[in-house]
This record gives structure tokens, sequence and C-alpha cells, in this order.
């Protein structure tokens, strides 16, 4: 059982936590696909993504849902 506990652990992909982990230290989309070497339509994908697989209307609200989830560290 504890093997497909793992598989379950993480929610995001490593490129949407690298995202959204500039996205709470107040990064524009611009500054986070400059940093990440992306476009600007691809950190808004990321985003978009993450979104809705948490079921969430907006980026603040996706934030703080992976923060309660311990997704990210703040």
């Amino acid at each position: 059982m504890k093997g497909s506990d793992h598989k379950n652990k993480f929610l995001l992909t490593h490129r949407e936590r690298e995202v959204f982990e500039l996205l709470v230290q107040d990064k524009t989309t611009r500054d986070i696909a400059q940093q990440l070497f992306i476009s600007e339509k691809t950190v808004r994908n990321h985003i978009s993504n993450v979104m809705q697989k948490l079921n969430v209307k907006g980026r603040s609200q996706a934030v703080v849902e992976l923060i309660k989830l311990g997704e990210l560290l703040i």
C-alpha cells in the first residue's frame, strides 16, 4: 500500500511547482517566463493546468490550496 501513496504524494509536475514557487514570490508572468526560459503563454498554461487540477478559479486561490495541501512551502 505504501508504494501507491508515494505516487499520489505530489499533485504538481516539477515545472508547475517551479512556476508557483515563483508566483508566491510576487513574480509576474513575464518574470517567471524569463527566469525559466519559457514563453509567457507556457507560464499561463501551467497556472491554468494547476487551477484545473485544484478546481479553483484564480491564482491566489490555487496558491492557498497548494499551501493547505503541503504542495508549496512559504
